[in-house]
């Protein structure tokens, strides 16, 4: 049998793929190595799947860096209000939350995944699990050979949704990008997007892990973190999706919450940050400063301090540090002033009243690495953009061929923007790959 279509890859961007190119007429067969399609969104999101974000499409378009302008087309014919009415044709209902995020309404991804599979259901794409895709070939014919662990398949058009390499447990463990190579086509380097980052303090990051920090502002700089001047914190954000670029030596500048790891830091603003952490190590060395009190200005915080020391001169100056900080920060932050722990405030001296509003203001931290590629949640590069159409998914190097999702050279924030992604292309590159397929039949 020769199929229009063969999906391989049975994640968001492949699922969205075979349904719609099905739903126009194609027949299509989804090959998915693992033992169940879907199986990264099942844990995306925390299990809770965000599906997409609120922002408008000039703020969406940024969240995903220089790349983002791929995307313009794919976003005007299937977007935001498409996939959120997809979805509640599938009796999937929705609900916005803080930061713009958009997840059904049960709190459960498995009702995401259900959807999908019915649309697959219900247009009669065939599904072959446990098939692991060893090569793709064009044959003289112009059909496809499909080798795979469990036998060969013809089709008139593939579609290359095989995912990144982060997150492999799911299936993501980047056989798609050598098979696109094979096939021609240029992969930009991996790097982990998304991902902890591992500190040289290590024993100073452990003495405080699980330790979660909220409304505190982390600050990427490019030198050494004694190097850097602390007055260079700026108090706006800089990164993807803000409107200025940052001043060097600031890479990247966030506020909100993180935590501390048995290897370093980790948390939302942390993630956000640590493509822009991997690639400027790629240069020099990288330094994290977080103000754990940004609401208060340094002369600010001296009055507070003081006021403290006034009204309670005979506390151990770890009872006045209580007052600012978790219990479990407070004996590493005061092994860090090099202060006797058992001093009362009133034997503290203006010097070293100085070094605690340092350290408040600017908690340093030298960035070893970042966790490798397997344990970040997305994948940055891939399959250069240069070389796929937009405007169809289709590959610039051979007909027939077509790439959806993070296979692509396409990674964001967290927030949907991912998923969003992965599901428009995932539509154009179905319906582009179907009339290709119905073409080329009527030959």
């Amino acid at each position: 049998m020769v199929f229009d279509i063969v999906v391989v890859g049975g994640g968001a961007a492949g699922m969205m793929a075979a349904g719609r190119a099905a739903q126009l007429g194609a027949r299509v067969l989804l090959l998915e190595k693992t033992d169940a399609c879907g199986q990264k969104i099942m844990v995306s999101g925390k299990t809770r799947c965000n599906l997409t974000n609120d922002a408008d499409l000039k703020h969406f378009i940024a969240m995903y860096g220089v790349n983002g302008r791929f995307l313009y087309n794919a976003f005007h014919r299937f977007f935001r209000t498409e996939l959120l009415s997809f979805f509640a044709s599938y009796g999937v209902a929705t609900k916005l939350e803080r930061g713009g995020r958009i997840f059904p309404v049960s709190d459960d991804s498995h009702d995401v995944v259900r959807a999908l599979q019915q649309y697959l259901n219900d247009h009669k794409v065939q599904i072959e699990l446990n098939t692991r895709v060893n090569t793709i070939k064009k044959k003289k014919d112009a059909l496809w050979e499909i080798q795979t662990s469990r036998g060969i398949y013809s089709s008139r058009s593939v579609i290359i949704a095989t995912g990144g390499a982060s997150w492999p447990q799911t299936g993501s463990t980047g056989d798609g990008y050598k098979i696109s190579s094979e096939l021609g086509h240029s992969i930009v380097n991996l790097k982990p997007a998304l991902v902890p980052l591992i500190v040289e303090e290590i024993d100073l990051a452990k003495s405080m892990q699980g330790v979660s920090l909220r409304n505190v502002r982390a600050t990427v700089f490019q030198g050494k973190a004694k190097e850097i001047d602390a007055k260079l914190t700026p108090q706006v954000n800089y990164g993807r999706g803000e409107k200025k670029s940052a001043p060097p030596p600031v890479i990247e500048s966030r506020f909100g919450e993180m935590l501390f790891t048995h290897f370093g830091l980790g948390g939302p603003i942390i993630l956000l940050m640590s493509l822009a952490v991997v690639e400027a190590l790629e240069k020099s060395p990288v330094s994290v400063l977080i103000d754990l009190k940004p609401a208060l200005s340094r002369e600010q915080l001296r009055g507070r301090l003081q006021q403290d020391f006034n009204n309670y001169g005979k506390r151990k100056i770890s009872g006045i540090i209580k007052e600012y900080l978790p219990g479990k920060m407070i004996e590493p932050f005061v092994a860090l002033t090099g202060i006797d722990p058992e001093k009362q405030a009133h034997q503290i001296n203006a010097p070293v009243k100085e070094k605690i509003i340092e350290q408040l203001k600017s908690l340093r931290f030298n960035i070893k690495a970042a966790l490798p590629l397997a344990r970040a949640i997305v994948t940055a590069g891939g399959v250069s953009l240069s070389e796929i159409d937009p405007r169809t998914m289709a590959s610039k190097k051979v007909e027939g061929l077509y790439f959806c999702g993070e296979i692509m050279d396409i990674d964001a924030d967290t927030g949907g923007y991912n998923l969003q992604a992965a599901f428009s292309t995932g539509y154009v590159a179905g319906e582009s790959a179907a009339e290709y397929a119905n073409n080329l039949s009527t030959v």
